[in-house]
């Protein structure tokens, strides 16, 4: 039974029915012949139309209807073929039977108007079955019926008065192929033969008579008038007009109006129809809507509705035409941007499965000229897009040439490389690159620190506190105040386009930098110009920590460790699809210990993280935990790394197969709806575990394990974690099983090398400047088993003969053991001695090691660089492990007792019989330059050494520090020194004004470590060394500020630390350092007087920072800018600090009172040597560590005294008069030290 409104009828799909005229009511059920056949491609079935005067009812649907030519030309052909099949049928007929056809031009309301077909050898189908052909038709019922159905009209009473005959043809021709009624009128306007509904109906206002009356007036005169034509006694009224208030694929929904005039019940007979078919027909009563199911989407259904009163009358009828709704594509997402495309996915619509279907892509822009783009694939790249610009993209399914209705997404194309630079003012650096000098420089920031204002001032602002240590460098952002966004840019992005836009040795600095700040540094930085990755492998070899693992804790050892070459399991964090839950943040919660939390991973709360990113998708950065060795803190207990991959798995393929095969696990953040994607990963080569972080619909996480081999499955290894605290604790016991796991893998970085060329991914240490300059390296450190041996043979130039040299040079100055003899005779004496130590050092020839060195010197600017990095590292990896040792029972002794001289002195010559590093072989260069006179003028051997003062000015430019004061023979070699900086004023061309800063002070009081921070530059700091001598390294000024500091450039001086007087040596090299500190306080317009917190050492060390700037009173008559600066102060008050101050005042002056030399000299206080501010003259500086090494950030509070210190040093300057160039520098460098 047929469910109305509430319910739904199904389609009678066995009811196939011949319906030629379009959407009629009044259907023959019929058995063609071929000629019927042929005739369903008749123009009437091609192009229907209603047959009242009622406007078609179809919903509005937009689509393309690019099949109109073709289907207008087949149109065209089948009607010329029906006309031959008609003409070839009327020449053939044997009978008068069958239909007639004819068209007058009174009714213009079809294009072709057939009423009536004759054709012969028409088989009628039964009304009733439609299956078997009728044998009797009844006149009363009008129906024709097959034997079977036509017993009712035998055996009910009621039907045996109807009247039966035979079925022929001439009954059927009489029926109304529209509403199956009786054709008992003529219309003369149209000359053909009409029903009685017709009649009322298209044929209104026609002249119009009855058949009888018609076919009378055939017989009479042409004189005489017929009759009057009566309209029938009664006339059902229609219902009202049909409409669809649903239309679905499988299904429509129709409703129509109550009759107008009638009363009572109401019975309505329902025919529907397609183009292909008749899909059923049904009676029912006392409803005015009905569901009509089981249709097919996207065809064109006819529905006809008209009104059935109790005697079986049929009202007109009412008709409506209606396309079935084609489902639209579901789930499409935008599965890869860049700047000129688009790649989009999307699933079949609801309940398609298995059709054939394709698809229409519109791409739209304001401004632009609309793209339609037809394809057959679920997913389709949209190219030649304009970058950063906005595009709604739509996708209709076509079935049947229909369109559904389209579903959309508003997406904008990714902004080029170069257009992102450009709004962040580095669009001449991507080719240009920025260099580690540029960055140095001293400009108006370094003066007087400012919020950018704009785009293109956030590089330079984020670099500068970098610079600084400073943990707060990435809250550099540029949004005004009212929250306008448009001119911020992505922290990451930011970070992605300064390492594009820097040179490998500030890519290698950057990184340090933000190892040291514990923030996360690129692993595989992507290129979304060049669509190439590169794994940042060089960026990040320069970095060394020192750790405890807890094994090792009861031994009290550490290991320092270059974090590349360490062999420790890597831990990546992964995203697939959208997840509401930041692994970042995670992340940053798994790496920081209990004590102190700190952002590693830049997240989207954090200030600009949550603008768009353009250029950083694919971005890997690495971050490491190094535990201390104290269980009370460390989350783990061995060393490990963590990476997290920024964007989505899907779109950075090659990214996530290099993670895969790298990693110890991998832990992918993913929804549930997601999961199918892991079936590509079946049967693939996966080395790492894979753990799914799965949420359902972001309120709760269940931890699963993925086995990829050899099937895919999946284990949950959780109950389900409702908060961010209980799965965080999950991962942290999932890591630390892992780690100690016998089978967990461990890798160094540098051996992923191979692993990334597999994965099609670069390596910046490939470029040919790197590996030349790594083989030319190699030769000098294949050469080293012991490296005290090495020194004596590979540098013999500044063995014991230069340092007897160094003694006796200095003695003619000092005559320090002249005793009773004649002073002049004394010196005369003494270069007789240096002539012969000369004439030994003479003999030697330059070695293998030397020789590589130079090769190496006199290659290109850039290859030159990687060479002395190389060189520089490899040296350290040598030594360190030795040297760290020597320095941790140096420094036990010292804290002991001070009167053990002897076994301190003695570790002191250890850690320099150990030491080896590049300042060795450029000491050697210098002995050699001193020594070139020996040669032949012309000879090759001499040329070349000749060039080694140009090759070493070059190498202060590119960052590295000159040694001033040789800190081994306590000597400075005047004529190389004078050579190297006069090449250097000749490279600046002649632009080398300078003013000089200098930092003296107690050992280990953190010196280079004050200097480094404070002006980005390099003296060295690594574990197992101590500054020995002096060492210089120029900072240029920009040309904005040069006439108001009155200076092209800043020289810094990094002095060795200040002794106490009781490690006395027989050789006299105690003085040493007394000398070196007043030779840099004499050189000095600055001078910054570092101070341990060590109450038991500073008694010793006033008195030598006294007799310093004491002999400064017959060496210069200008008196330096002096702070003092006491480092690793915890938080001090303000009133503290101010006390401490006055106190340290006057002990100072107290000891120049008392010293009876100082009194000689006129010296009573100590406004009478230096210059100071009393406002800003003493500065307590914070620990440089915010918690405990070594998974702590630098301390914000150190970063910021250190800048507002540099700002004072500079504004020093400034006040200070001009000194001269680096030619008037050298003079006074010989002036002085003679002096001194």
């Amino acid at each position: 039974m047929p469910k109305y409104w509430g319910g739904h009828m199904s389609g009678v799909e066995s009811l196939p029915k011949l319906n030629l005229m379009g959407p009629t009511a009044a259907v023959y059920p019929v058995k063609t012949s071929n000629i019927i056949e042929e005739a369903k491609f008749s123009p009437c079935l091609l192009k229907r139309t209603s047959i009242d005067d009622q406007p078609q009812n179809q919903l509005e649907t937009p689509h393309w209807d690019y099949f109109e030519q073709e289907t207008e030309s087949t149109f065209e052909d089948n009607k010329t073929r029906h006309q031959d099949d008609l003409e070839r049928a009327e020449s053939t007929k044997s009978s008068t039977s069958g239909y007639s056809s004819s068209k007058t031009s009174g009714s213009g309301d079809f294009d072709s108007d057939v009423e009536t077909v004759i054709y012969d050898n028409i088989q009628v189908i039964c009304d009733i079955c439609s299956k078997i052909a009728a044998v009797k038709t009844c006149l009363t019922c009008n129906v024709s019926f097959c034997e079977k159905d036509g017993r009712q009209h035998y055996k009910v009473d009621a039907l045996n008065r109807h009247k039966l005959i035979d079925v022929c043809s001439e009954v059927e021709r009489k029926r109304c192929l529209h509403y199956e009624k009786s054709l008992d009128f003529f219309c003369r306007t149209d000359q053909m033969s009409i029903c009685s509904i017709c009649a009322e109906g298209k044929h209104r206002g026609h002249d119009i008579t009855e058949h009888r009356a018609w076919r009378t007036q055939q017989a009479l005169s042409d004189d005489e008038e017929p009759e009057d034509y009566e309209m029938p006694h009664k006339v059902v009224p229609p219902p009202g007009r049909i409409q669809f208030p649903s239309v679905k694929p499988n299904s429509v929904v129709l409703s129509w109006g109550n009759p107008k005039g009638l009363e009572g019940p109401k019975s309505f007979r329902i025919m529907w129809s397609s183009l292909q078919k008749v899909e059923g027909r049904l009676v029912i009563k006392n409803f005015h809507k009905i569901e009509i199911s089981n249709l097919e989407l996207g065809q064109q259904y006819f529905f006809s509705v008209a009104t059935e009163d109790e005697d079986g009358n049929l009202s007109e009828w009412v008709t409506a035409t209606v396309f079935t709704v084609v489902s639209p594509p579901r789930h499409l997402t935008k599965e890869h941007s860049d700047a000129t495309s688009l790649t989009l996915k999307w699933m079949d619509g609801e309940k398609m499965e298995g059709i054939p279907q394709q698809f229409l892509i519109a791409v739209e822009s304001p401004g632009k000229e609309p793209l339609v783009i037809h394809t057959h694939d679920y997913c389709k790249k949209v190219s030649d897009l304009e970058p950063d610009t906005k595009y709604t993209i739509s996708v209709s399914t076509v079935v049947n040439d229909r369109c559904s209705e389209p579903i959309s997404i508003c997406t904008r194309t990714e902004p080029s490389l170069r257009q992102v630079l450009s709004k962040i003012g580095l669009e001449d650096q991507y080719d240009t690159k920025l260099t580690l000098s540029t960055v140095l420089e001293i400009n108006q920031y370094d003066r007087s620190q400012r919020k950018p204002k704009s785009a293109r001032a956030v590089p330079e602002a984020f670099l500068k506190q970098l610079m600084l240590l400073n943990t707060n460098a990435r809250s550099a952002t540029c949004v005004s105040q009212d929250g306008d966004k448009c001119n911020a840019i992505n922290l990451l992005d930011l970070v992605t386009a300064l390492f594009l836009c820097s040179d490998s040795a500030l890519q290698q600095d950057l990184v340090l930098k933000m190892s040291l700040c514990q923030f996360a540094v690129p692993l595989l930085l992507p290129n979304s110009e060049t669509r190439e990755i590169t794994m940042m492998l060089w960026s990040m070899r320069d970095i060394v920590r020192t750790f405890r693992p807890s094994q090792q804790a009861f031994l009290k050892s550490y290991f320092d460790e270059r974090l590349v070459l360490s062999d420790i399991p890597l831990v990546s964090f992964v995203r697939l699809g959208k997840t509401s839950l930041s692994k970042s943040q995670m992340l940053n919660k798994l790496l920081c210990n209990n004590q102190q939390i700190h952002h590693t991973f830049c997240h989207r709360i954090m200030a600009c993280c949550d603008v768009p990113r353009r250029i950083s998708d694919g971005l890997v950065e690495i971050s490491w935990y190094l535990p201390c060795g104290n269980r009370k803190i460390d989350k783990f207990t061995e060393p490990l790394a963590f990476t997290n991959m920024r964007g989505d798995i899907k779109t950075s393929e090659r990214q996530f197969a290099f993670l895969c095969q790298a990693s110890a696990a991998v832990y992918i953040y993913c929804d549930e709806s997601e999961t199918n994607y892991f079936k590509h990963l079946e049967g693939k080569h996966v080395e790492a575990n894979i753990f799914l972080i799965s949420s359902t619909q972001g309120k709760s996480y269940r931890l699963k394990q993925l086995t990829v081999n050899p099937r895919l499955k999946m284990t949950d290894i959780s109950q389900i974690k409702k908060t961010d605290t209980e799965l965080l604790k999950a991962l942290q016991e999932s890591v630390s099983k892992m780690l100690v796991s016998p089978q967990t893998k461990k890798v160094s970085l540098a051996d992923l090398a191979y692993t990334a060329h597999c994965c099609q991914i670069l390596v910046d240490e490939d470029r040919d400047e790197c590996q030349t300059a790594w083989e030319n390296a190699s030769k000098i450190t294949a050469k080293v088993t012991n490296i005290s041996e090495f020194k004596d043979k590979q540098l013999p130039y500044q063995g014991n003969i230069w340092k007897a040299i160094s003694w006796v040079e200095t003695e003619c100055w000092r005559l320090r053991k002249v005793g009773n003899n004649n002073p002049g005779n004394y010196c005369e004496s003494i270069k007789e001695k240096e002539k012969e130590l000369r004439n030994k050092q003479q003999s030697f020839e330059m070695t293998t090691a030397v020789e590589c060195f130079h090769h190496g010197m006199t290659t290109s600017e850039v290859q030159r660089y990687h060479f002395l990095k190389w060189l520089e590292m490899e040296l350290d990896n040598l030594s360190r492990h030795q040297l760290s040792a020597l320095q941790d029972r140096y420094k036990e002794l010292r804290q002991k007792s001070l009167e053990e001289t002897k076994e301190i002195v003695e570790t002191d010559n250890q850690i320099s019989a150990c030491s080896l590093r590049v300042v060795h072989f450029v000491r050697e260069c210098g002995q050699l330059y001193n020594n070139v006179s020996c040669l032949p003028e012309y000879s090759r051997q001499r040329k070349n050494i000749e060039q080694l003062p140009g090759q070493c000015a070059q190498m202060m430019l590119d960052g590295f520090p000159l040694e001033l004061v040789d800190g081994d023979a306590a000597n400075i070699p005047i004529k190389w020194i004078s050579q190297v900086l006069t090449e250097l004023h000749n490279i600046m061309n002649s632009s080398s004004k300078l003013k000089v800063i200098t930092v003296i002070g107690a050992e280990n009081s953190g010196k280079s470590t004050l200097l480094n921070t404070m002006f980005g530059v390099r003296f060295a700091v690594n574990v197992g060394t101590c500054t020995r001598g002096a060492f210089i390294q120029l900072i240029s000024v920009s040309k904005d500020i040069r006439k108001e500091l009155g200076c092209d450039c800043i020289m810094l001086i990094d002095t060795e630390g200040l002794k106490p007087h009781r490690m006395v040596r027989d050789d006299h090299s105690h003085e040493r350092d007394k000398e070196v500190a007043s030779l840099a306080v004499a050189l000095s317009d600055v001078v910054v007087v570092s101070i341990s917190n060590d109450s038991s050492r500073e008694k010793d060390l006033w008195e030598m920072v006294c007799h310093a700037f004491a002999r400064l009173k017959g060496v210069s008559k200008k008196k330096p800018v002096c702070h003092f600066v006491h480092t690793n102060m915890y938080d001090m008050p303000a009133l503290e600090q101010l006390k401490r101050s006055k106190e340290l005042m006057e002990q100072l002056n107290e000891m120049f009172g008392k010293d009876v030399k100082m009194k000689k000299a006129n010296i009573n206080k100590l406004s009478d040597v230096i210059k100071f501010d009393l406002n800003n003259w003493s500065w307590y500086i914070p620990p440089v560590w915010d918690g405990t090494p070594p998974m702590a950030p630098v301390n914000v509070g150190f970063s910021a005294t250190v800048y507002t210190l540099k700002k004072v040093l500079i504004n020093d300057l400034q006040k200070c008069p001009e000194r001269g160039d680096l030619i008037q520098f050298i003079g006074k460098v010989e002036q002085f030290w003679k002096t001194v």
